[in-house]
Order: structure tokens, then sequence, then C-alpha cells
């Protein structure tokens, strides 16, 4: 084959060719490659590519290949260059088929903590050392919330951050902007570990009972408020926000006592419901007095609107008979528990989700199985469940060892 003949074939993209010339050092051996000048365009204008001075054809051979192989990879040769992170992370959020929520959290992790960073960092020159001191920066300041701006931000949030980035760079290694994922390399990138994060977690703040039943009768009585029935009921079943302002009366069965719990109201978008945090519907059992509790709740529904009260109707929307903000309902318990502070002595405060972890920590306290709790909270194992309320493993051994005792007479 003449070297005219090779340098023809070498034109037709992918393949490649060899030949050799010489130089006052000797004969030496250089590979060529036709790539597209634009990557994304493969059919689109070719432009030239190679390497020389190596000393035998096995040499260039190997580098031929290994062009190749980047090539197949859309690795470097686009002349546009690897685009930068922020750039990137809108094309990788873009792409994403998930619950509006989760996107939203993604977006949120990306604006506030990935973007500022790095983000005008190329894909291609974002190290992993870079990364390391993103996560020691969040570490130190990392909060952008109006409360805690510049404070240090949790080793939870910190593993979001790093998961969210992960993911992202991962992408880029499977378009072929990257070989590696620098994000994975952990001799350098040093995450939260579980054990740390579980050892930051702030603890779980929750009622007695003997705040609960006081909040309760207060908030009744003396309050007067048109959303007791709500905060009762989340007390009394341990369920989520989302998952009562989503109810049906559909999913009350009176007769049975028992709940069904099948979808959760959508923080992201208004007067939407989506799958349970889980992805799967419970039932759980109600006490009589909650039964009776919903039956007149569901009366005077009635009285405002039949409508209100059907069976598609949802137990907890708002007179219109939309699903009420998840949001909004937070910061109306908030003033709630305020305003009850001035009069309900020494109650402390807790948030909306302080009523769950009241209903569990009771029920724990109580000597329940953790397997029933887990099913009345619907969480995906029991190991979550102890893990949460690991708080009260002290009480319930010193209940269960008295029990113990008691069974053997003193023996």
């Amino acid at each position: 084959m003449t070297l005219a003949e090779t340098v023809a074939r070498s034109r037709r993209r992918g393949r490649g060719a060899l030949y050799r010339y010489k130089t006052a050092a000797g004969e030496r051996w250089r590979w060529q490659l036709y790539v597209p000048v634009d990557a994304d365009e493969p059919d689109g204008e070719q432009r030239r590519v190679g390497g020389g001075g190596f000393r035998t054809m096995d040499d260039a051979d190997d580098a031929l290949r290994e062009a190749v192989r980047k090539l197949r990879a859309q690795e470097v040769f686009a002349t546009k260059g690897a685009p930068a992170v922020a750039a990137f992370a809108e094309q990788w959020l873009a792409g994403l088929e998930l619950a509006p929520s989760t996107l939203q959290g993604y977006r949120k992790i990306v604006r506030n903590h990935i973007a500022p960073h790095v983000g005008r960092v190329q894909v291609d020159k974002l190290t992993a050392t870079r990364i390391a001191r993103l996560y020691r920066e969040l570490r130190e300041d990392g909060r952008r919330d109006s409360v805690g701006h510049g404070q240090p931000l949790s080793a939870n949030s910190v593993q979001k951050i790093h998961v969210v980035l992960g993911a992202i760079l991962q992408a880029a290694v499977d378009d072929g902007l990257i070989t590696t994922n620098p994000a994975r390399r952990t001799r350098t990138v040093k995450a939260p570990t579980g054990k740390t994060i579980r050892a930051a977690r702030p603890e779980i703040t929750a009622w007695s009972a003997r705040e609960l039943t006081a909040f309760l009768v207060w908030d009744r009585d003396v309050y007067d408020d048109d959303l007791f029935a709500l905060w009762r009921t989340i007390a009394y079943t341990g369920m989520r926000r989302s998952e009562a302002l989503a109810l049906r009366w559909s999913d009350v069965d009176f007769d049975g006592g028992r709940l069904s719990i099948r979808r959760a109201a959508d923080v992201t978008t208004r007067n939407a419901v989506k799958t349970t945090k889980s992805g799967r519907s419970r039932a759980i059992d109600l006490d009589e007095p909650t039964v009776a509790l919903l039956r007149s709740w569901r009366a005077l529904r009635g009285t405002i609107a039949l409508s209100l009260a059907r069976p598609d109707a949802y137990v907890f929307g708002n007179l219109s008979g939309e699903v009420r903000s998840p949001n909004e309902v937070g910061r109306r318990w908030t003033r709630r528990v305020a305003a009850a502070q001035t009069a309900v002595p020494e109650l402390s405060r807790i948030t909306l989700k302080g009523l769950r972890h009241t209903h569990a920590t009771l029920l724990l306290e109580a000597g329940v199985h953790p397997k029933v709790v887990q099913e009345r909270l619907g969480h995906a194992s029991v190991m979550i469940t102890m893990d949460i309320y690991s708080h009260v493993t002290p009480t319930v051994q010193k209940a269960a060892v008295d029990r113990f005792s008691a069974l053997l007479g003193g023996a």
C-alpha cells in the first residue's frame, strides 16, 4: 500500500491510519485520524488529528487505538471543550424523571451549593482535591437559608450534596466528557459517613403524654381551632403532614375503624397529590374517639357544602375542596404552638413533624412492638424506626427488665 493510499484510507471516520517518515534521528511512525468538528454531529464536517514521533509501528498503533477509543467515547476531540459544571448540571436536571418534590430538592442543591462554588469549572477540570475543598467549605459556612445564612452546613446536608454532585459527574462519565468520576475518589474526597451523620443528627423533640393532652384540650376548648381535627388525627395516627392533607373520605373505614393512606400532598404543586414517601399504601387502625371525631368532622363539613363530605372529597381540604398547602399548614401549626405556650405551663416547642414523633415515642414507651410502630409510620423497615427513635431505647429496656423480673416473681 502506498503512502497516498494509506492517507486516503484514514479519511474514513474512526478508522485511522499509520505511516512512517524519516527524520534526522532516523525512521519514525505517525498515526492519523479524522474526527467530527462537532461531537454532537458525528456525520458532519471532519477534521484531522494525529500524533507522531513513535519509534515503532506498534507504539504508533497503540496510540491510534487509544485515540479511536476516546473518539467513540466522545471525549477529547470536540472543538467546543467540556461544558462548565453548572451548565452540565442543568442538562442533567432536565433529563431526570423524578417526583416534583425530589427534583425541586436537587435543583435547590445545585443552585445553592454546587453552582456558586464550582459551577464555572469545566467538568473535565473538576478534581477530587477541589471537591474535597468544597465539602470543607460547606461544613464551615455553607448554609444559604435566610435564618442560618453563613453557618455550618450539617453532615446530612453535605452528604446529600455529595450524592447529587456524584450523580452529575457520573452522567458526565456516561456522556464521555470525563473518564472517571472525581467524586468517587474516596482517598481524597471525604464525604460524611453514616456514623458521622447519625452523631450530628439533632435530638428528636416530642411531647410527653401530659403535654400532648394539655395542648389538644387548649386548642379545642380555648383556641376553638378550626384545624383541631387535623392536629388530633396526626397525633393519634403518626401520619405525615402531607399524608393527612391528601386523605379522602373514601379512605376512612368508619365501621372497621381503619384508615387507608394512599397518597400525599405535593409540596411543589398547588392542589396536587403524589404517591406516599415509600411509594406504597398502608392501613392503620383508629381508636374509637378518633373515629367519632372524624364522623363529627364529616358532618360539619357537610353542613358547609355537601360536596365537602362526598367520598372523593379531601378530609382536611380547604373550603373550596382543594388540597391545603403543606407549608401553609406548617406555618399555622407554628402559630398555634406559640400561642399555646403562653397559656399551657411548661409546654415545649415542637414542629408539626414533632406530632408524628410524639405518636411514635409514646407508643414505644408504652411497650408497643417496634414492628407495629414501623407499620403505622410507613417506614420501609423496622431498622429505620429504631434508628430514628433510638433515644427511646433506654426507657423501653428498663420497662422490659421490670416486666421480666415481675414474671419471675423475684426468684
